[in-house]
């Protein structure tokens, strides 16, 4: 039994006669006349009497045509959802994203994001580079913003924005020369492994000559605010991401180490074979946008 066939069996029994059914609905009598029998004699039952030139409904007929208007009203919802969903008036959009775009990156795009598209729910994870890049993976979310290149095949990535890390202290009395004595020196409040931040830094110090494993590591914690809030408390020295700091140096509760550290860039993660909602399409547009 298809929808065709249903379609056209209300069209018959509405006006009870085939010709006008065939025109009412732009196809041939022969298709009409063949739908009906093709239910007939499938099910064993008779649909129609056929009388002279006339038709009525029988019993059957007469059930059967209230079911068979259900059914075909619930198959026009259930494609209202799927044109809704395309079109972006329903859904929910998974983003994961590590700490830093999270909170101080996306949520201008994600503003933007809901007034163009205000029926579209969105669900935000926050978690380091590492565990955002297995959640790609492993299809919990669509798609993912983080904060360092990640080594999977089975992801496709690209660049969506620019960052820079800054070497930040609470003593306002900076060094004069920060070389890389200094730097293996000085007391040192990290982010934990897999956070973008930690090995965009550790990157960076590498192209400087610096063996991490060389720093004096007084604290690792698992947050920006946490590793901020250390430093501004006299823990040593720390690099976090510019977006992170740049209120604290504004207020003269942290002091930027004259020590460039180069830029970075944000990446998105999707997954190379999984489907790409609407309404990931939509907000990877805006993300683009912005990069411009």
């Amino acid at each position: 039994m298809t929808l065709e066939q249903l379609r056209l069996f209300i069209a018959v029994a509405e006006r009870e006669h085939v010709t006008a059914a065939s025109r009412a609905l732009n196809v041939t009598q022969s298709a009409v006349s063949a739908a009906i029998a093709t239910l007939e004699e499938r099910h064993g039952v008779k649909l129609f009497h056929r009388v002279g030139r006339g038709i009525r409904l029988t019993e059957a007929g007469r059930l059967f045509l209230p079911e068979a208007r259900a059914v075909l009203a619930r198959a026009a919802v259930a494609e209202n959802v799927l044109e809704e969903f395309s079109g972006l008036k329903r859904g929910t959009l998974r983003v994961v994203a590590s700490q830093t775009i999270a909170a101080y990156w996306l949520p201008v795009t994600l503003v933007a994001f809901r007034r163009a598209y205000p029926h579209i729910a969105i669900e935000l994870a926050i978690t380091n580079t590492e565990e955002a890049a297995t959640r790609v993976r492993d299809g919990d979310v669509d798609l993912g913003i983080v904060e360092a290149i990640v080594d999977d095949p089975a992801l496709a990535q690209w660049p969506v924005g620019t960052d820079r890390l800054t070497i930040i202290q609470a003593d306002p009395c900076l060094p004069g020369v920060v070389d890389t004595h200094w730097l293996r020196a000085a007391s040192w409040v990290m982010r934990e492994p897999g956070s973008g931040t930690r090995a965009t830094l550790e990157d960076s110090l590498r192209q400087l000559g610096i063996d991490p494993a060389d720093l004096n590591v007084s604290l690792v914690l698992p947050s920006n605010e946490g590793v901020r809030t250390a430093i501004e408390a006299g823990a040593g020295i720390g690099a976090l991401s510019s977006l992170v700091v740049a209120p604290a140096l504004q207020a003269g509760t942290l002091h930027a180490v004259p020590q460039a550290l180069g830029t970075r860039s944000f990446y998105g993660l999707r997954h190379k074979e999984r489907y790409r909602s609407p309404a990931a399409e939509a907000l990877l547009d805006l993300v683009a946008r912005r990069g411009r």
